[in-house]
């Protein structure tokens, strides 16, 4: 069953980037209320934002190992705050690309350090996995950054950081299940297998 939901999240994680990557190339990029992707840019800025914030509870969770319930609320309840605020505020005050990219940018950073710090000082048989989605992950980002216009009139900085992060993504996902095998084992008190 895991490796079923698994399944789908990587498949909705690449619909949403096919998705995004012909958003772009219909409306050829400029951001103007006046066009009917308006409403298609709103919805790719939430749900990008949504995507970020349950990431960084979640590298935040991991890396600090919070397991109490109580510490568990009291570390993701500000992150949803600032979630929910900055959703609403794209969608019902100002949608500011610049804003977006300050707010995304920082909660990707954020856990992109998290993630490297927990990579640093465990001893998981899997970190390499991990050191090569953070390093991908932080270079494909700068292309988010520094954005450039269409090349030709089809290719620009957003839709080839969809491509950029489809290989992290499939490492994403192997880490995620040799950590599976890994902590099962480490619970059921059997000697630790190597991951694959």
């Amino acid at each position: 069953p895991a490796s079923v939901a698994f399944s789908v999240l990587s498949l909705a994680m690449h619909f949403h980037g096919w998705l995004s990557f012909f958003v772009t190339l219909y409306y050829k990029l400029p951001l103007k209320q006046d066009r009917t992707g308006y409403y298609e840019y709103r919805l790719d800025y939430s749900y990008a934002i949504v995507v970020l914030g349950f990431r960084l509870i979640v590298s935040i969770l991991r890396t600090f190992d919070v397991w109490m319930e109580a510490a568990r609320v009291m570390v993701s309840a500000p992150v949803l705050a600032l979630v929910t605020i900055h959703v609403l505020y794209i969608n019902f005050y100002k949608l500011d690309y610049g804003w977006n990219m300050i707010v995304c940018v920082a909660m990707r950073v954020a856990q992109l350090f998290l993630w490297a710090r927990w990579t640093a000082v465990s001893r998981h048989p899997s970190n390499w996995k991990l050191w090569v989605v953070v390093i991908a992950s932080g270079l494909a980002m700068l292309l988010e950054i520094y954005d450039f216009p269409p090349y030709g009139g089809y290719f620009d900085a957003h839709s080839i950081w969809h491509l950029a992060t489809v290989p992290p993504t499939i490492l994403w996902w192997s880490f995620i299940r040799d950590d599976a095998k890994f902590r099962t084992s480490s619970l059921l008190k059997k000697p630790n297998t190597k991951a694959k």
